[in-house]
């Protein structure tokens, strides 16, 4: 009946399935939760406020045809991110920039430093706090320690239960010193959310007569490996298979799991207009949450409660959490590189996707990459 199955809908797979079933392919999309559009999944909460439920999500891109292509399925809201971070018991911008400097430091060390960055690294450059670690100028060295041990050390830690030494350098560039004056989180020509939401975007977008959608079902239950084939409801499925969940599963961990970071959500809401700064406050040090997000600042609704969210990282358990965050270390990448290997034998699979690829993607890398994938199958 189906030409392509895809295990998954969340982005990846969702923009899959909307792509190969316009191109006339019948689709078939399994997905584990009750729900879609992945942790991409937003929804009204009794206050009436439009919470993301894996936590914020805010599309940001350089890409005008990511742009045009999202655009079908969805209106815009312009939105700028804002976030900033709790040193000292203070909020204060992020990235760190020219303005944080005067936040942080008096007047004579704030024009000092700011000399001394100006003098060494083109305006509006984006610095990882950990090369800028390397300079051997005195004042750049002051710096780069400072923003180390307040913004980066503390919550990278937190975020990943691992010193950052023990992470790929991948992960750890995210964290940068912008030598400018811009407050804003992201330089992305495109930056906005759905008017809608996220999830009535992926509902637009697997709304199509080619495409049939099974919730709430493990691929597990429905499909297995079995030698170089495919078996959907116990027959040999001869098209193809696309493969958007953790690629341990799809081979029963048998080369051992592949370690994830994951997420206790503590959702609350307040009889407040307004609870903080930013739409978004990191917390560095002293609480066991790495971050706060108040919805309302980013979906802006008539309510005189808010809606906030803080997150706890914690270690990823199958069966008792989700998998967020692919944790980057040298033996997860060697375990990876084996299913990887494993994967190779079967002609008619296809992995894509965060989980499954083992890739940390915002949101407009993976969109990006499906868009390839289903242009080279079409």
């Amino acid at each position: 009946m189906f030409d392509v199955v895809i295990i998954g809908a969340g982005l990846a797979g969702s923009v899959l399935a909307e792509r190969l079933a316009k191109s006339g392919k019948k689709i078939l999309v399994i997905e584990r939760r009750k729900h879609i559009a992945g942790n991409c999944y937003d929804e009204l909460d009794l206050s009436g406020i439009l919470i993301h439920k894996y936590g914020p999500h805010l599309f940001h891109t350089d890409d005008a045809k990511i742009w045009e292509y999202l655009s079908q399925f969805t209106e815009w809201t312009l939105y700028r991110h804002r976030v900033k971070a709790v040193v000292d018991g203070k909020p204060v911008p992020l990235p760190f920039n020219l303005n944080t400097l005067r936040e942080v430091f008096p007047p004579s060390l704030a024009d000092k430093l700011e000399a001394a960055l100006l003098s060494n690294f083109e305006y509006g450059k984006r610095v990882p706090i950990l090369e800028l670690r390397k300079s051997t100028d005195a004042d750049l060295k002051f710096l780069a320690d400072y923003v180390y041990e307040k913004i980066f050390l503390h919550y990278t830690e937190k975020q990943w239960g691992l010193p950052p030494d023990k992470i790929s350098e991948a992960v750890t560039a995210r964290v940068p010193i912008l030598i400018g004056r811009d407050d804003g989180y992201f330089s992305d020509r495109f930056q906005a959310v759905p008017k809608f939401g996220y999830t009535k975007l992926v509902e637009n977008m697997l709304d199509h007569k080619n495409i049939k959608l099974l919730l709430n079902t493990d691929s597990r239950e429905v499909m297995e490996l079995s030698g170089e084939y495919v078996r959907l409801f116990r027959k040999r499925f001869k098209g193809r298979l696309i493969y958007t969940g953790q690629l341990d599963e799809l081979f029963d961990k048998k080369f051992g799991e592949l370690p994830y970071r994951s997420m206790d959500m503590k959702f609350e809401t307040l009889d407040a207009e307004k609870f903080q700064a930013a739409p978004v406050v990191n917390y560095p040090n002293a609480y066991d949450f790495t971050r706060i997000t108040e919805f309302k600042q980013i979906h802006p609704t008539h309510s005189t409660r808010t809606t906030i969210l803080k997150e706890y990282p914690q270690a990823y358990v199958a069966g008792m959490n989700e998998p967020y965050y692919p944790l980057f270390t040298d033996e997860a990448r060697a375990a990876y590189e084996k299913y990887s290997a494993e994967l190779a034998a079967f002609k008619n699979v296809t992995a894509v996707g965060r989980l499954a690829e083992y890739r940390y993607y915002d949101m407009d890398d993976v969109i990006k990459r499906a868009l390839e994938v289903a242009a080279a199958l079409v």
